[in-house]
């Protein structure tokens, strides 16, 4: 199969060499699962052993918040399957377990199965960061030599993109606004998910935090002040009453919340300098401006482990209206971020068959 054959958004992938892949949507119905679907199509044109697994739940027959009909994951023979046990007595094909993994969500144990049928299926697969990690190892056990994780709905604190090497941020008309709305939307989103990566002497020093999760404070020495497994969203008000004075590093291993975020602010007016380290972007519940004026005051805000964009996908269609011409769309968003892949992937898939046929 001729090289020209495979989507710019594949090609990237196989160039960036990644065994990992999230697709995360900006928010519901902005193309997520056709993008999974094209992946899944690409791989096994490719013949690239796949693994899929979900964070949560997709592929079901209707979209559960607003009941709006949705594709279908649509897998491949020989496609590894990491998903909740009742979500395949909904399967259209015929699978194969291939083993357990101990893990139990409420639609049962996440199994893995390799598929034996081109068809469709629902995949709900495990929510917590670390049961993430069991699967996606799992998979590539099982001889998965790409992993993609079905993101979670919008920036969710409970399932993080950061545990892959890549992620493919699908964006669309179904954000609301016009055109450029979306745009700008969609560029402040990938302002927080790509902060930078911590060095190595900082991240050696922070990452026992993230292991045990918690709010840690050190000086400019390096000198831890305070160390606690607290939840972040009630850190605020404890991180404003430490007797500190000489604040340089402050680590949060969970999400950061406007309170949280207000009292950082805050001590930064007191600390000059002030450095603050989160696990990654999609922990940042805050907005693309409350960043630039954080760092325009002089305080750093980095990431354990930084977010690699692979691509950006884009959903002209909003089932609420407002939906845009696609070409139109798709120019400006090249546009706007000449640094990614852009794509609309129906709209590649019909100029590959328009020129198949002409």
């Amino acid at each position: 199969m001729s090289h020209a054959t495979f989507s710019p958004l594949w090609q990237r992938i196989q160039q960036r060499s990644m065994s990992t892949l999230s697709v995360m949507g900006m928010t519901k119905n902005t193309g997520k699962t056709v993008c999974l679907n094209h992946l899944l199509t690409q791989a096994d044109r490719c013949s690239v052993a796949v693994g899929i697994t979900s964070i949560g739940r997709d592929g079901e027959e209707r979209d559960q918040v607003f009941s709006i009909p949705k594709p279908p994951v649509r897998v491949w023979p020989g496609c590894l399957v990491a998903t909740a046990r009742d979500t395949l007595l909904r399967a259209s094909i015929r699978w194969k377990q291939i083993g357990g993994t101990g893990i139990d969500s409420p639609m049962g144990e996440i199994l893995i199965i390799k598929a034996l049928d081109h068809g469709d299926m629902e995949i709900a697969g495990a929510s917590r960061s670390h049961d993430q990690h069991k699967v996606i190892a799992l998979l590539k056990q099982c001889g998965a030599a790409l992993v993609i994780l079905d993101g979670a709905l919008g920036r969710s604190h409970h399932a993080s993109p950061a545990i892959a090497d890549g992620v493919v941020l699908s964006t669309g008309a179904a954000i609301g606004g016009g055109i450029q709305d979306v745009i700008r939307k969609t560029r402040d989103r990938l302002a927080i998910l790509g902060i930078a990566e911590v060095d190595a002497a900082l991240g050696a020093q922070v990452q026992p935090l993230f292991q045990q999760g918690g709010v840690a404070v050190w000086n400019a020495q390096g000198e831890a002040l305070f160390d606690a497994r607290m939840a972040t969203l009630n850190a605020a008000a404890t991180l404003l009453d430490l007797p500190v004075s000489d604040m340089a590093t402050i680590a949060v291993s969970g999400a950061v919340g406007r309170s949280l975020w207000q009292a950082l602010t805050t001590l930064l007016g007191s600390h000059p300098g002030l450095t603050l380290v989160v696990a990654d972007g999609t922990k940042l519940f805050v907005d693309a401006t409350d960043v630039a004026i954080f760092t325009k005051r002089g305080g750093r805000l980095l990431a354990l482990r930084g977010i690699r964009i692979a691509g950006i996908t884009l959903n002209p269609f909003s089932p609420f209206g407002g939906s845009f011409e696609a070409g139109e769309f798709l120019a400006a968003a090249r546009h706007a971020f000449p640094e990614h892949v852009v794509t609309d992937v129906m709209l590649e898939t019909q100029s590959t068959l328009e020129g198949t046929l002409s």
